[in-house]
């Protein structure tokens, strides 16, 4: 479980690193939305909440978070 907290917070220095491409960060973000827990969703609403982030990237990082909702996980 900590491999997978370690990984979180890696996901989520990229996903708010203004000075990496935005690919990259979009894809930090769907990685965050795929793993599908309790701390990726509080991550994701973070990123939401984060208005230094692109609006794109925020309404990805909402996307992601309304997935894991509705799966139930």
């Amino acid at each position: 479980m900590s491999d997978q907290t370690d990984e979180l917070k890696k996901l989520a220095a990229i996903a708010v690193d203004l000075g990496l491409s935005a690919e990259m960060r979009t894809k930090a973000v769907d990685l965050i939305g795929n793993m599908g827990t309790h701390e990726a969703l509080v991550t994701l609403l973070e990123l939401a909440a984060n208005d230094k982030l692109f609006r794109e990237e925020r309404e990805l990082a909402l996307k992601q978070a309304r997935e894991i909702i509705r799966a139930g996980r």
